[in-house]
């Protein structure tokens, strides 16, 4: 029933106004038009991230929105960098670290936070 439908990433923030230049600007999503004051849509390829306030924001702790790169990863991971992102390190099972990627054979990921401490990722798979 919903395997051929998009999905939408809903991610929950503190403060929009905080949020918004970070999805905007250091991300570069797309903003949509919103009538509410304190829902942002944003625009990433084909997929839409719906970001609103919450209470409860940056509480979950694992990944919640993941960019599938493919060869643009490297170009990415540069970009944020000289955005001056921080990148999380982890120690996972079976993944070695080149700086602050992550890596398991081919598969390459880091990981981020937003202002809030929810967890992003960039992956070249």
């Amino acid at each position: 029933m919903l395997g051929n439908k998009d999905a939408q990433a809903t991610i929950g923030v503190r403060d929009l106004n905080v949020a918004r230049p970070f999805y905007e600007e250091v991300l570069g999503l797309t903003p949509l038009p919103s009538d509410e004051p304190s829902v942002a849509g944003f625009q990433a390829g084909q997929a839409q991230i719906l970001v609103y306030e919450t209470e409860h924001a940056g509480t979950n702790r694992s990944t919640v929105l993941t960019w599938s790169l493919g060869d643009s990863f490297d170009e990415a991971v540069r970009v944020l960098q000289a955005k001056n992102v921080a990148f999380e390190h982890y120690d996972l099972p079976g993944m070695t670290r080149e700086g602050d990627i992550h890596v398991a054979g081919d598969m390459r990921v880091v990981w981020f936070k937003d202002p809030d401490g929810n967890i992003l990722s960039l992956g070249n798979y």
